[in-house]
């Protein structure tokens, strides 16, 4: 299964994975995109858009129209929470206009510490 996981690390942590999968020549088949903070990643993946990366599971690729169907929410309001999806690099605007969310699992990782 085909998983991306959103986690929260330090940007040394994420350039490590990198030069791992750059040294060994191997990129993890599962997808791993990091935010700096908790915060960063919860004002990314507002609940609305979370709401959109169930609908858009395991989907393919869909209009921007039949997303906004499928979530029961107006076309514009839909548009602008894929943008901010896409420029998170979690979807994908396809050829035709669409969007595509290239994964049949999400998986979301951080941990909370005492301060």
């Amino acid at each position: 299964m085909k998983t991306v996981t959103l986690e929260v690390s330090t940007p040394q942590d994420a350039m490590n994975d990198f030069l791992q999968a750059w040294s060994t020549g191997k990129a993890e088949e599962n997808k791993k995109i990091a935010f700096a903070s908790p915060e960063i990643l919860w004002k990314v993946l507002t609940a609305k858009r979370w709401g959109l990366l169930k609908v858009l599971c395991g989907a393919g690729q869909i209009s921007i129209r039949e997303a906004a169907r499928r979530v029961n929410r107006d076309v514009k309001s839909v548009h602008t929470d894929l943008t901010a999806l896409i420029s998170a690099g979690i979807v994908n605007r396809t050829e035709t206009g669409g969007v595509e969310f290239p994964f049949e699992a999400v998986k979301v990782e951080f941990f909370l510490k005492a301060a």
